[in-house]
């Protein structure tokens, strides 16, 4: 009985409209209407206004000149490194460093780098890129010439990376240089 009354109602609401008569519009109204008065709705606006529009033009508004500011040089100098602690990472960095005959200021580059590189972690990994270690080796199985245990030594990795740098750009400063330029080393 439910499928009959279900499919003769089908057939009935595709031949009768449900809502013919309907009409959405503001001038409608019906004989019945609640509200009385006027048959259409009116906004009206009271002031001066101008309405007129163009196409492709604009009013750019002047801006205020921004206040002096004194310019400071760009340095690309790496910030002073604070004194490692001994056995550390840093701390034998700072003694390759001054085994290469670079001065304080090489090292104080060389940490600046590779904190932004690794932050001096022997097993930070670039997701993105795959490279490996504190001086980010790609890959890092290049490592593997300055000692078998260049994934867990800290002064494996350093001495590769300090190699590295000095055949690519000479000194730490030079890596820190062109890293900041560009954005890698």
């Amino acid at each position: 009985m439910f499928a009959f009354a279900a499919s003769v109602s089908f057939v009935l609401v595709q031949l009768v409209d449900p809502y013919a008569g309907a009409t959405a519009s503001g001038d409608y109204r019906t004989s019945g209407d609640r509200f009385g008065g006027e048959a259409t709705q009116a906004v009206e606006v009271t002031g001066d206004y101008d309405f007129t529009a163009t196409r492709n033009e604009y009013v750019v508004e002047a801006k205020p000149e921004p206040a002096a500011v004194a310019e400071t040089p760009l340095t690309l100098a790496a910030p002073p490194a604070v004194v490692p602690d001994p056995g550390s990472a840093q701390a034998y960095a700072a003694t390759a460093v001054a085994a290469r005959g670079w001065g304080s200021g090489e090292f104080d580059c060389l940490v600046a780098l590779w904190n932004k590189e690794s932050g001096w972690r022997v097993n930070a990994m670039n997701p993105y890129s795959g490279a490996y270690g504190i001086p980010q080796a790609l890959p890092g199985s290049k490592m593997a010439t300055a000692g078998a245990d260049w994934q867990t030594n800290a002064a494996t990795q350093i001495e590769w990376g300090l190699g590295y740098i000095a055949g690519r750009y000479g000194t730490p400063c030079g890596a820190w240089s062109h890293s900041q330029s560009v954005g890698w080393y």
